[in-house]
């Protein structure tokens, strides 16, 4: 036998290895500053994690999955994807005990059998992550946000976009679908094979294809998502869009970003670029507030994304774009005290991460004495308090959670900071 590699997978040398693990690194850095941590999840799990996490009729698990049955009988998957695998950590552990909100990043290699292409083979790696606990569109806004982050610090926003949109709830994506499957129908033979399987299945998957045709029809479409939202929906998503702008976040809405997983709800978005033909996402994820349940955990609200380690690689050759490798940085809190508090602290935080800090923050309107807690249990070494009477004077505290030592300082000290060594100079 000759020794060969299988089709689809590949072996990295160096320098390959040395810019595959930069490129983890760095995003690795910038999770931290928001205060996630790192999840290693199995290569191997039961298939029933996919079928019921990704959905029977997602493309994924009707045809890519590496699925076989071990000696011992039990059926089981490669890893195609992480969320799911989280999600069934975060069940198995009874992870929402032990905090109520849990951010974790996972990376590594997955698996599908679908045809090889630059920058997707069958064997890929992906960097991804997952909040759990919050509903709250600030917490989508944190995540996109961080992703941003991570994109910008790898030199690369000048080259993707944002592309956002909000597919509802299930009920009002039942009604979309109905819409989609009846408009499309009396053409179904235009459509081509994969999306004249997916019009009685999952019609949302037409949105996506790439297909002249295909996108022909459905450009012709009269309606959109956006019709089919409820109050609620609408109000998720204009408050992630004014967070976004708050965080100067570039985004475009868009429609036709429908996602092919089942398990998402509200926010979708991807992070795009036009450098790498029609294989064009480089980064994507949403909401997912159903799924947890969906596989047997208690109701938990959730978001995440996923990076394509692959097409960042290829991104960054085609751009011509180096960046070197990062360091560590101390916590800082930023804690909020009242509605109108909490936007001024969530761009303090995100304006102090693009300085390079790590900076952990609270999604909801919770008690000072709450986040204090929080601030002592992740181990900052200082706090950022910030609250009404503090915006009215245009002022912050900061306090060193070591000593105890609170000082006043005015706003835009905060954006003459270039480091935690300012903080420790400050008090």
């Amino acid at each position: 036998m000759k020794a060969t590699r299988l089709h689809g997978f590949k072996d990295l040398f160096h320098p390959e290895t040395e810019k595959l693990r930069l490129v983890e690194s760095k995003t690795k850095e910038v999770f931290g500053r928001f205060g996630f941590s790192e999840i290693i999840i199995p290569i191997l799990e039961l298939s029933g994690v996919y079928s019921t996490g990704l959905g029977d009729t997602t493309d994924i698990v009707q045809k890519e999955m590496y699925t076989f049955e071990t000696k011992g009988g039990e059926r089981v998957s490669m890893r195609p994807e992480g969320t799911a695998g989280v999600v069934r950590a975060f069940i198995e552990h009874s992870l929402h005990r032990k905090s109520p909100v849990t951010k974790l990043y996972y990376s590594g290699e997955m698996f599908r059998h679908e045809k090889p292409q630059e920058g997707r083979q069958r064997s890929f790696n992906q960097i991804g992550a997952e909040l759990f606990g919050s509903r709250d569109p600030l917490a989508d806004s944190e995540i996109i946000a961080m992703l941003w982050l991570a994109i910008t610090e790898l030199g690369l926003s000048d080259h993707v976009e944002l592309e956002l949109n909000s597919i509802g709830k299930p009920a009002e994506r039942e009604r979309y679908k109905k819409a989609l499957t009846d408009f499309l129908s009396p053409n179904k033979d235009s459509l081509c094979e994969n999306c004249q399987n997916r019009l009685g299945m999952n019609p949302l998957r037409i949105l996506d294809c790439k297909t002249g045709t295909c996108r022909e029809m459905t450009s012709e479409i009269p309606f959109s998502i956006r019709d089919y939202l409820s109050e609620q929906s609408s109000e998720h998503l204009d408050a992630l869009t004014s967070s976004l702008g708050e965080k100067s976040i570039p985004y475009r809405l868009n429609p036709r970003i429908v996602r092919g997983l089942d398990y998402y709800t509200d926010t979708v978005f991807e992070i795009t670029t036009d450098k790498l033909g029609s294989q064009n996402a480089v980064a994507a994820g949403g909401r997912y507030d159903l799924l947890v349940e969906r596989m047997g955990g208690p109701e938990t609200p959730a978001v995440g994304f996923a990076m394509g380690v692959e097409r960042i690689l290829l991104l960054l050759e085609k751009t011509g774009t180096r960046r070197n490798s990062p360091g560590k940085k101390q916590l800082v809190c930023v804690i909020h005290i009242g509605e109108e508090a909490r936007g001024e602290a969530a761009r303090i935080a995100n304006d102090l991460r693009k300085k390079g800090m790590r900076v952990e923050t609270e999604y909801e309107n919770k008690s000072l004495k709450s986040q204090m807690r929080k601030a002592n249990r992740t181990g900052a070494a200082h706090s950022i308090i910030i609250g009404e009477d503090e915006l009215r004077k245009k002022v912050f505290l900061l306090r060193n959670m070591r000593t105890g030592e609170e000082k006043a300082f005015p706003l835009k000290k905060l954006a003459d900071l270039r480091g935690h060594g300012d903080f420790r100079k400050l008090l």
